[in-house]
């Protein structure tokens, strides 16, 4: 059952593996924690660096966020520039994307923001040219 994101009290699904990394049910290698943002390792990294930013409140889409979550969706991005600083990425560089909806890839319907580096990435809209893994 998807919970309604305008409703406040509304902050998990049990059926999303997300909401279950974030309330600690389901085991994640976390490099940030706090009361809104929780960020880890992607199981299945396609860079040396591969982490995964996630608000506790079940958000699927960003079309579905609200006014209400504008200072949420602010800090996603902010914490992911922390993320990447203290995984040492920062400096030579690091991509940061949140995809939405399966076309652009989504896999898992709680929004996310993917942050990869620690090595040379492909551009964007080139398949893979052999630097990344």
């Amino acid at each position: 059952m998807m919970q309604d994101v305008h409703d406040e009290s509304a902050t998990e699904d049990p059926g999303c593996v997300f909401c279950r990394v974030a309330v600690g049910t389901l085991p994640s290698r976390q490099v940030y924690s706090d009361d809104e943002i929780i960020a880890f390792h992607d199981v299945t990294p396609v860079a040396k660096v591969h982490l995964l930013v996630i608000p506790r409140k079940h958000v699927t889409r960003l079309e579905e966020a609200t006014e209400a979550d504008d200072v949420l969706l602010g800090r996603l991005i902010r914490v992911a520039s922390k993320v990447a600083q203290e995984m040492g990425i920062a400096e030579s560089g690091y991509r940061i994307a949140i995809n939405q909806g399966a076309d652009a890839g989504q896999v898992l319907d709680h929004l996310h923001v993917h942050v990869m580096g620690g090595q040379n990435l492909y551009p964007l809209g080139e398949t893979n040219t052999g630097t990344e893994g």
